[in-house]
């Protein structure tokens, strides 16, 4: 009935008509029939495809009707969700059938259907428009079929061949990695078609290996000429007259604490004990502001790119060298000009008061992260190769720690901020913060571009102590911007928010969990951070913890970069923002230059609230496209690890459960394969979308998602990055 109601509003969109006129054009005479009619004209208003003008149902002609539009994102099972650019419309649902020619990333425009159950969960419908291809052209392999050329390419996204023209491709050698553009695809029943630009020459470097992951997510590799040269007019030493004119930190104990293979710093700590027995914190961020001109080369360039991209081996910076790794970035035993956070907080950790400075700074030491581990666990640190002069500064009456010696580790300083941070940590989870635990891996190279070794990174103590200034430094400058914004006059700024999570996204998360076999959990959604915190300290340790983490994230809303302050859910702060990475975030670079505009007064530093608005959807994008292509150079690179590998076994996680097979995540090396329902031999399985599960018919064994199993790697496909697994039975 639904179908014929929709049907005939299709065919006379003007109609207007009471449920009994309606029902005596659809010939409904019975009464029950009139009853059903009238519960599906009632749905179809929930759906906002009718309308109702007092006893009388119309097409909805309101905005979100006239036109859905939303980017297309395809899963692994073949379906794929459409998620509109109205952010008051939910998800919606596109069967495998209905995808039409869109592609994973493509904008496109879809018509919903009718829900057929009233409980239904999630809006659905079909792609009735391309609006725009993610992709005009993509890299891949040339091969031939017979008399015909195609095209495999890399991104496994893009899950059709490409046909090109034959008398072109025999310019070519069959297995080259080839670059196709002039993509089109009108038919479901036809193959996309293409034409080959050029052949792209393989050699050793990073870039080269990243080509396809590049090309795919339109990142930027080189910096135009006239951004170069406006690079190369910024002295590299500090005027005298911009010393004078700030707060001078260079006789101070300052320490930038970092990754190992970090090239550019962006923050450093200093830490000072008041004689009231309260701790200064300097919280020192570079000031990139004072070199990036608005609107000049540097800042058009920094801001399209929205953020540096870091791929393993690779870094594709937001700004030229000069500037991330020369004199913006905080390098020891240099004088860098600076911004600075001053907090003072008491021993159990409350914000005295606190405020915004212009600094110049000269870092005693740069520490590694495991090197600070090492003197907060007691152990023994040597002295380092180069022991910095102290510089000789007028003192404006504080004790100044070169006065009773200069310890060259830092050591009391370093133990000094470790144990604040601790209070800091604690105070922030008992005030609502989210304990989120994401596994991350970093790749160990030789002199190639293959890995030699993948190894899981280990966030301890350390990363915890630098993590606990910054969440504090950015959270003190949205609420200073916050309660400088008068009742007349809103300051435009820009937050970094993170909305309520769905409820429908939650309680799948606890259904999840208990298919895991966990059972005192909240019942139903909504569930408290504190309530999450418990769950993921229920899990530490245990096999499935990466899997749980993963799924707990996922049912989040992403967190995002706007001029409206909604607060940060996962943090548990009411104003939140990010100041403390201008090297390598746009973000932070208009924070420091509205910042600059409030305190000094100068309104031209600003932004207006529209235009504020647009840069921050563009580098939320921007941020979005460097976390799918940092993804998708992980997997190539894991790949390329495994691919020595085949025959060997290893232990894994269930990580998905679908009716072809499972997924499976490697502990050690978190890479993602499947073994497919083929090479389940010992029984035939049937699948249980509920109870997320495979059983059996014969044996009744039954693979559940988040169990451990004993896998033998048997097939990897570098082209398409695909893993095949066999189970090992027991």
């Amino acid at each position: 009935m639904k179908k014929e109601v929709v049907a005939f509003f299709k065919k006379n969109p003007r109609a207007c008509l009471k449920a009994r006129q309606l029902a005596k054009k659809l010939d409904i005479m019975q009464e029950h029939e009139y009853q059903s009619l009238k519960a599906v004209l009632h749905q179809l208003t929930v759906e906002k495809i009718l309308d109702r003008k007092g006893k009388k149902f119309c097409v909805f002609a309101g905005d979100e009707r006239k036109a859905i539009t939303g980017q297309l994102q395809i899963t692994r099972q073949g379906f794929g969700f459409v998620i509109p650019d109205s952010k008051k419309l939910p998800d919606i649902f596109i069967a495998e059938r209905n995808l039409s020619v869109a592609m994973n990333g493509d904008t496109v425009e879809v018509e919903l259907f009718a829900r057929q159950k009233q409980n239904a969960k999630n809006l659905e419908g079909e792609i009735t428009k391309l609006v725009k291809r993610k992709w005009d052209s993509v890299t891949g392999i040339l091969r031939r079929q017979r008399n015909m050329y195609f095209v495999t390419p890399d991104i496994p996204d893009f899950h059709k061949d490409i046909l090109v023209d034959f008398e072109e491709a025999t310019k070519f050698k069959i297995g080259s990695r080839v670059l196709v553009g002039d993509i089109e695809w009108t038919s479901v029943k036809l193959s996309p078609e293409g034409r080959i630009l050029k052949e792209l020459v393989k050699n050793t470097s990073f870039e080269d290996d990243y080509i396809g992951i590049i090309h795919e997510h339109g990142l930027r590799t080189q910096f135009p000429l006239e951004v170069l040269n406006e690079a190369e007019q910024i002295p590299q030493e500090i005027p005298a007259p911009e010393l004078k004119k700030r707060r001078d930190y260079r006789a101070k104990t300052v320490v930038t604490i970092d990754p190992e293979d970090a090239k550019d710093f962006d923050d450093a700590l200093s830490i000072e004990t008041l004689e009231n027995g309260n701790y200064s914190i300097g919280i020192h961020i570079a000031d990139v502001s004072h070199y990036v001109e608005m609107g000049g080369k540097l800042d058009i360039e920094a801001r399209l790119r929205g953020n540096s991209v870091y791929l393993p081996g690779k870094v594709l910076p937001m700004l030229p060298e000069r500037l991330s790794n020369g004199i913006c970035s905080l390098n020891p035993h240099v004088d860098r000009l600076t911004y600075s956070c001053i907090v003072e907080l008491t021993p159990r950790g409350k914000v005295e008061n606190f405020e915004f400075c212009k600094t110049v700074i000269n870092s005693r030491r740069r520490f590694t992260y495991e090197e600070v581990q090492k003197i907060i666990t007691g152990a023994e640190l040597p002295l380092p190769s180069v022991i910095p002069e102290i510089p000789v500064v007028k003192s404006r009456g504080r004790k100044k720690a070169s006065d009773a010696g200069f310890d060259p580790n830092c050591k009391e300083e370093v133990l000094l901020l470790h144990r604040l941070s601790v209070v800091l940590r604690r105070k922030r989870m008992r005030e609502g913060s989210i304990n989120f635990e994401t596994p991350e891996i970093r790749f160990v190279f030789g002199e190639g571009t293959l890995p030699l070794d993948i190894k899981r990174r280990v966030t301890d103590d350390s990363h915890n102590l630098v993590e606990e200034f910054m969440l504090l430094a950015n959270k003190l400058l949205a609420q200073f911007v916050k309660d400088k914004t008068g009742r007349n006059e809103e300051i435009p700024f820009v937050y970094r928010v993170h909305d309520l999570p769905s409820e429908d996204k939650q309680q799948d998360f606890l259904n999840l969990l208990r298919s895991l076999g966990y059972k005192n959990i909240p019942p139903r959604a909504p569930v408290s951070p504190k309530d999450l915190n418990k769950i993921i300290e229920t899990v530490h340790g245990k096999p499935e913890e990466v899997l749980v983490n993963e799924l707990a994230v996922r049912s989040m809303a992403k967190a995002e970069y706007s001029t409206d302050n909604i607060g940060h859910y996962g943090l548990g702060f009411k104003n939140y923002t990010h100041f403390t990475s201008p090297i390598r975030r746009y973000s932070d670079l208009l924070a420091h230059r509205v910042l600059t505009g409030v305190i000094s007064g100068k309104k031209q530093l600003m932004y207006g609230k529209t235009e504020l608005t647009a840069f921050c959807e563009h580098i939320s994008a921007t941020e979005r496209t460097a976390v799918e292509a940092e993804r998708g150079a992980i997997r190539l690179k894991q790949i390329q690890f495994l691919k020595g590998f085949v025959g060997e076994e290893f232990h894994a996680v269930i990580s998905g459960v679908t009716n072809y097979g499972l997924f499976v995540e490697i502990a050690d090396y978190l890479a993602e394969g499947l073994i497919r329902l083929r090479d389940l031999e010992s029984d035939y399985f049937l699948y249980d979308e509920k109870k997320y599960s495979l059983t059996g018919r014969h044996t009744g064994k039954t693979y559940r998602l988040g169990d451990t199993v004993s896998v033998r790697l048997i097939r990897v496909d570098e082209m398409k990055l695909t893993l095949d697994f066999m189970l090992l039975e027991d």
